[in-house]
C-alpha cells in the first residue's frame, strides 16, 4: 500500500494512505487507520447558487447527519468494536468508511449553506443569461427546442432541464443575449444553442 506525505508549513506532518478532497476545501484523510480532515489551504470558496426551497433541503440533510446519521455509524462503530476488535474487523472497516463519508458530507454541505448565494424566484428578467434564468434555445445538433434553468451545482439536474452554471453548457449561455449563439464543445462535436427567450 502506497503512503503519501502532507505536512502544513512545517507544524506537523501526516502519512496518510489515501486521501479524498471535497469539493469544500476539505480533504479526507485515512492515517493509520484514523480518519483526518484536513484543509487545503490556498482554496478560496466560491459562492454557491442555490434557491431558497434547495437550502432548506440541504439544511434538512445537515441536521439529519448531524444527528441520525452520526450517531447510528457511532453506535455501529461501538457495536463492531465490541464484537471483534479494530484489526481484521471487515465491520468495523465498514462503518468507519461510512462514517468517512458522513463527515466528509457534513463538512461540504455547511460550505455550501455557508456560502450559498439565494437565487431570488421573483427577480425581474435580466437581458443576458445569468444563474437563475429560464432559457430557450434551438440546438443546432438535435434540431429541436431546449429549455434550461440555470442553478447552482447543488440542485443541478439535466433530465429536468436544470443546468448547472459551472457546467459546460451553463457556462456557454452565461452572460449570452436572445439571438446570440452558445457554443460547447463536446464528445459528438460542437454544439450551437441559440437562444430564443430568457426569463
Amino acid at each position: 500500500m502506497t503512503s503519501n506525505t502532507f505536512s502544513r508549513r512545517g507544524l506537523y506532518k501526516i502519512t496518510f494512505t489515501s486521501l479524498e478532497c471535497r469539493p469544500s476545501g476539505w480533504a479526507v484523510a485515512a492515517s493509520e487507520g484514523r480518519v483526518v480532515f484536513l484543509f487545503l489551504e490556498g482554496k478560496l470558496a466560491q459562492p454557491t447558487y442555490i434557491t431558497r426551497d434547495g437550502l432548506v433541503r440541504l439544511q434538512a440533510e445537515l441536521d439529519d447527519h448531524r444527528t441520525t446519521r452520526r450517531q447510528e455509524v457511532a453506535d455501529r462503530i461501538q457495536r463492531a468494536n465490541a464484537m471483534g476488535g479494530t484489526v481484521d474487523n471487515a465491520e468495523y472497516d465498514e462503518a468507519k468508511k461510512e462514517q468517512a463519508f458522513i463527515e466528509g458530507r457534513i463538512l461540504d454541505l455547511e460550505a455550501i449553506i455557508n456560502n450559498s448565494a439565494i437565487i431570488e424566484a421573483t427577480k425581474k428578467p435580466s437581458d443576458t443569461v445569468e444563474v437563475g434564468s429560464k432559457v430557450t434555445v434551438i440546438n443546432s445538433l438535435r434540431k429541436k427546442k431546449e429549455k434550461f434553468f440555470i442553478v447552482g451545482s447543488p440542485e443541478a439536474d439535466p433530465p429536468q432541464g436544470k443546468i448547472s452554471n459551472v457546467s459546460p453548457i451553463g457556462k456557454a449561455l452565461i452572460g449570452k443575449r436572445v439571438g446570440e449563439i452558445a457554443e460547447i464543445n463536446a464528445p459528438a462535436g460542437t454544439i450551437n444553442l441559440k437562444i430564443l427567450e430568457i426569463k
